[in-house]
């Protein structure tokens, strides 16, 4: 049974009339992490967008969008955003644009969950403090009355993972959450991302064009090229046995990368750490 069920959506400009994403359907499993992956430009971004809701006005859509039966799609404004958060989460490429930068962090994390459990102050207070240590972040109190500003990317990344865990959402969609961290960031970020599907068994749709991350984390995986899926299978299969000229050119472009990478760096001690 499918937790989530996109089927025959259609992005376009409401403006020019441009289509972004012809016509897609996919589903997530309860408990399954989906990787959507592809070049820029492909429409990953947009179609998570178009499960929330949350792309510009101008940009219109059709189609099916079915959260445990429920027709997402159907919703006003305001029942979608009761679902943003404690049924739906996103987690930003970005994690700057995640937060009010004129507002401490423990502002809009308070904001949040009074949304959606109403807790008190102590009581939210304490429920981050323990998600916030549990995704390696020290001194929680210290940073909740931090600005976005003050902090790095990856740290905000790990406080909305954090987040995550306090909510505990139905699903997690996480759009190129790496992309913006340097190296060493990124690794860690990772691992609080496999971390967090260990300890939650959250379903997870995961958006990136890193292969590497992809194969650690997805259990199924969705290949699009403008704005169409040209291929999906297991995870553990697919960029071994791809059939679409299209993944066999991204594994290719990967391997190749990560080769230059290890003959760079002196070897695979380092890359593999």
């Amino acid at each position: 049974m499918s937790l989530l069920q996109v089927s025959d959506l259609r992005i376009w400009d409401g403006i020019t009339g441009n289509v972004f994403v012809p016509n897609s359907s996919f589903e997530l499993k309860p408990g399954s992490c989906l990787a959507i992956v592809g070049e820029s430009g492909s429409g990953k971004s947009l179609t998570c967008r178009a499960i929330m809701k949350l792309n510009k006005r101008t940009i219109r859509q059709s189609g099916d969008i079915l959260l445990k039966g429920i027709r997402l799609d159907q919703l006003s404004e305001k029942e979608i955003g009761r679902r943003r958060g404690k049924q739906l989460y996103l987690i930003l490429q970005n994690g700057m644009r995640a937060f009010d930068p004129t507002s401490a962090i423990g502002i809009h994390l308070r904001e949040t969950l009074v949304h959606h459990y109403g807790w008190s102050r102590s009581e939210i207070v304490d429920k981050m403090k323990q998600a916030m240590l549990m995704v390696r972040l020290k001194d929680p109190v210290e940073i909740m009355n931090k600005y976005p500003h003050q902090l790095s990317g990856g740290m905000l990344q790990r406080i909305m993972i954090a987040l995550a865990i306090v909510l505990e959402p139905d699903i997690i969609i996480a759009d190129e959450p790496t992309s913006a961290l340097d190296t060493v960031s990124k690794y860690e970020v990772m691992e609080q991302f496999v971390r967090l599907r260990e300890n939650m068994g959250c379903s997870m749709i995961f958006v990136s064009h890193d292969l590497g991350i992809v194969r650690k984390l997805a259990d199924e995986v969705l290949v699009m090229r403008n704005g169409s899926i040209v291929e999906r299978g297991d995870a553990s299969v697919l960029f071994s046995e791809a059939e679409h000229e299209y993944t066999r050119f991204l594994v290719s472009s990967h391997t190749a990368l990560n080769e230059h990478f290890k003959r760079v760096t002196g070897g695979p001690v380092y890359v593999n750490r």
